[in-house]
Order: C-alpha cells, then sequence, then structure tokens
C-alpha cells in the first residue's frame, strides 16, 4: 500500500444545486443560490441574504427514525455521504467494519434542533424536551451519525476549525488512509439558518448587511463588506490509492498537500499565516508555485481580510501570476462545509479542464489577481490549491492534483 489518498467520490449539498451534476452545471452557468432567507422572517435582522439549499426533503433520502432525532445539518450530510458513497461504487456492507472512518468538520453543531428544543423547555417544560437534545446538537454528530448508519467503526472523529475546519478534516482523513485505513467519508455539511445560529453570526460583525444578492457579497471589490452566509458543504470518499485502483474504481484526484497556521495575535507586529501555510501545503505536495494551474480563494469579503489573501497570493504565485476563483461567490460562505465544496469543485475542474466564474465581483486592480469572473475558463488543470481561513486566525490550505492512471 503507498498510502496515497486519493477521492473516489463526491456528494454535495449545496444552495445552488443538489447533488453533484447540478451543483456543476449552475457553478459553471453561473447561477447564484443566494436571496432572502425563508427559513425564518429576516425582518428584524440588519442582514437578510443567505445561501439556502432547496428541495431537500429528509423523508425522499431517509428512513422515518433519523427524522426526529436529526437537525437539519446532519440530515443534508447524511444524504451526502449517500451520493458519495454511491458515487464512489462502495458498499459499506461489504467491506471490514474497522477499515472504515468518518471525519467530520463542523463549525456550529446542530443549531436549528437545539433552539426548538430549549424553546420546549423555555415555554412548556423539560419533560417536553426531546432526548435526542443530548447529540443532536453536538458538533460530532454528523460523523457519528454517518458512521452509524454505514458500519463504519474505523478511526473517526470531527474538527472544529471555523471556516478553515472543513479542509482541516480533509487532511485529518488523509492522516488515518496514511496509518492504514482503507477508505474514510471527509469533509463538511453545516446549517445554522435559525434564529439563534443568526443572532450568534452577526455578533461576528462580518455579515453583509446588503439587499441586493447579486452585490451584498463581493470578495476583492472596493464595495466589498462582509459576506453573506449559506448552508450546506460537501463529503468525499478518500480511499488507497492502491485499493481504489484494485477494484477499479474512478479517482478524481490526490489529497497532495495541506498546510495549516494560526495567525499572530493582533498588534504583535507578526504578518498573518495564510502566506506560510500555502507555503507548508506546496512543500507537503513537492510541488513549486508554477505547478498550481488554479487558487480556489477563500474569498472572504471583508477588504482587511482580501488584501492579505492577495498578499499571500501575490507574494507566492506573482502579481496575476495564477488564475484564481472564488465559486462561493454563488453560494455565500458554508462556514466548514464551504472549504470541503471548493475542493470538489477544484476535483471537478481537474476532471473537465475548466476553472469555474467568480460571480458580481469587479476586483480592484490593486490587489493585482487574476480573479476569474463571469463566465468558465477553459484551460488544463492538473494541480489545484484551495484556502479557508476561520474566525480567530485559523488559516488551512489543500493541494489536490490529478493522479496518472
Amino acid at each position: 500500500m503507498t498510502g496515497t489518498a486519493v477521492v473516489t467520490g463526491l456528494g454535495v449539498a449545496s444552495p445552488n444545486g443538489l447533488g453533484t451534476p447540478a451543483y456543476w452545471a449552475a457553478t459553471l452557468a453561473g447561477r447564484s443560490g443566494i436571496g432572502r432567507i425563508t427559513r425564518f422572517d429576516p425582518g428584524r435582522y440588519p442582514a437578510r441574504l443567505a445561501g439556502e439549499i432547496s428541495g431537500f426533503v429528509a423523508e425522499d433520502h431517509l428512513p422515518s427514525r433519523l427524522i426526529p432525532q436529526t437537525d437539519r445539518m446532519t440530515r443534508i450530510a447524511l444524504a451526502a455521504a449517500d451520493w458519495a458513497l454511491a458515487d464512489a461504487g462502495v458498499r459499506p456492507g461489504e467491506l471490514p467494519e474497522f477499515d472504515m472512518g468518518v471525519v467530520t468538520a463542523s463549525a456550529s453543531g446542530g443549531f436549528e434542533f437545539g433552539q426548538n428544543e430549549l424553546r420546549k423547555l423555555w415555554s412548556q417544560g423539560s419533560q417536553y424536551v426531546s432526548a435526542y437534545q443530548s447529540f443532536a446538537w453536538f458538533y460530532a454528530v454528523n460523523s457519528g451519525q454517518i458512521s452509524i448508519r454505514n458500519g463504519m467503526k474505523g478511526p473517526s472523529g470531527v474538527v472544529v476549525g471555523d471556516q478553515a475546519g472543513g479542509i482541516d478534516a480533509l487532511a485529518q482523513a488523509r492522516r488515518q488512509i496514511r496509518r492504514g485505513t482503507r477508505l474514510v467519508v471527509s469533509g463538511a455539511v453545516d446549517a445554522s439558518l435559525c434564529p439563534w445560529g443568526w443572532v450568534a453570526q452577526l455578533a461576528g460583525g462580518r455579515l453583509s448587511t446588503g439587499e441586493d444578492p447579486g452585490r451584498a457579497y463581493l470578495p476583492f471589490d472596493r464595495a466589498a463588506r462582509g459576506h453573506v452566509p449559506g448552508e450546506g458543504g460537501a463529503l468525499l470518499v478518500l480511499e488507497e490509492a492502491e485499493a481504489a485502483r484494485a477494484r477499479d474504481a474512478h479517482v478524481y484526484g490526490e489529497i497532495a498537500g495541506y498546510g495549516a497556521t494560526l495567525d499572530p495575535k493582533p498588534g504583535s507586529g507578526r504578518p498573518p499565516g495564510l502566506r506560510k501555510a500555502v507555503e507548508i501545503a506546496l512543500a507537503d505536495a513537492e510541488a513549486d508555485a508554477a505547478d498550481v494551474d488554479v487558487v480556489f480563494a477563500d474569498a472572504a469579503g471583508d477588504p482587511g481580510l482580501d488584501r492579505t489573501e492577495a498578499e499571500a497570493l501575490t507574494a507566492v504565485f506573482g502579481p496575476r501570476g495564477v488564475p484564481v476563483t472564488a465559486p462561493k461567490t454563488m453560494t455565500g460562505r458554508l462556514y466548514s462545509g464551504g472549504a470541503p465544496l471548493d475542493v470538489a469543485a477544484a476535483l471537478l475542474a481537474i476532471r473537465d479542464g475548466v476553472v469555474p466564474p467568480t460571480v458580481h465581483s469587479d476586483p480592484a486592480p490593486e490587489y493585482d489577481l487574476d480573479l476569474v469572473l463571469d463566465r468558465p475558463r477553459t484551460l488544463p488543470v492538473r494541480t489545484a490549491l484551495v484556502l479557508a481561513r476561520g474566525h480567530g486566525g485559523f488559516n488551512s490550505a489543500l493541494v489536490v492534483r490529478r493522479t496518472a492512471r
């Protein structure tokens, strides 16, 4: 066994497309899933836009016994895991149960479930609170429910790193593959579009209060004033490369390199850590900057954070030295689910030789970025870099690349 981790299955749930084919078609067409929130009345709040998943009916995908014990986040994650396993051609019941693991990320846990049960506690009394509240809110619940549903008893866990956590989860899954685990389901799905979750997001001070879905989330634009959040993400099937080839699996690409850093304390005079995370990831992949064909940007939509990211990219690749894209402008930032969705998009870009666009933004010239705008750009993609940053100074970078057949 080589210990090389490759991706053989994708399961996507996104505001602009449910399922991988629908998401990819919408993304290449520049179709946005951002709009006014419908899951609750946002009229009393300063921010009213989000990327909501439409058309997901949990009962169409899951057994009825799971519905009362799961949050919306977990229901979407269970369906996405099923789609990823089906895409990989894997039947978990046919593999040794201790050779399969689950590593996911979470930024919030099951907020909506928790809100509903707390409402019952306050208004009706403790006897009305569901026993499932004990775990349905928990950060690790997606890993737990996916592992139970599929009989996966190998190394499992959850990573909490805000919006950087999805990359960290994939890196942890790669570590388990290198240690001998045959298969790991990894990635993230987040869904906190409820009043309790909304207030928590507003408290971070980074949400856009724009009312126009086409002008609210504008990374690298001089008019950038925050981001639009969303729900969803992606789950991926990672396998050991030789085992995947032995069963003649379709391989999307290799998880080739990973780097993570933490920004220094504000006022310390030390530089931000994003550039270092990129350099670590490239070194881990044994790749040079010239090998990277496209960067999937974190794209915070905050002037200061955008400037930091642009400076890191120009330092590593040179001014306008590599195509950069941010398809999350069509979905909003999906918290821990955003980076795995970008990784899925990067693997599809490698497969199809096309870079998806960034919509709506008019990039400021001073950033010196070659931002792919408005329509897809056709070009051979062998290696892609995906970036993600989390509140509190988390920086993560992941290199994915085409594998030799």
